[in-house]
């Protein structure tokens, strides 16, 4: 997928409402996780994504910086995210529980 032509949402875009459910891409457009939710708003907050595991059963939530990922919408509208971590390295962090 190109990002090139992606639109990158502003600070006070980045809350859990426009993120929730958003496909997290990694490294070669792998998707590596879902985000399940997200803690504050902004570049400040934290994102909660939802990595492994089949139609939200098994899957390990993990929170990591908004201002880690790189948010954006496509020409569609539909709201994603882009890391340079691999699945593999999200699985690696530290579980996150609310």
């Amino acid at each position: 997928m190109d990002h090139s032509r992606h639109v990158r949402l502003t600070d006070i875009e980045i809350t859990d409402r426009n993120l929730k459910g958003a496909t997290v891409y990694g490294a070669n457009d792998e998707k590596v996780g879902t985000i399940a939710h997200m803690h504050g708003v902004g570049n400040t907050g934290r994102v909660v994504i939802d990595v492994g595991g089949f139609l939200g059963f098994g899957a390990k939530s993990v929170a990591v910086a908004a201002s880690e990922l790189d948010i954006m919408r496509d020409e569609s509208g539909t709201v994603h995210a882009v890391t340079t971590w691999t699945k593999d390295q999200l699985k690696d962090m530290p579980e996150h529980k609310d």
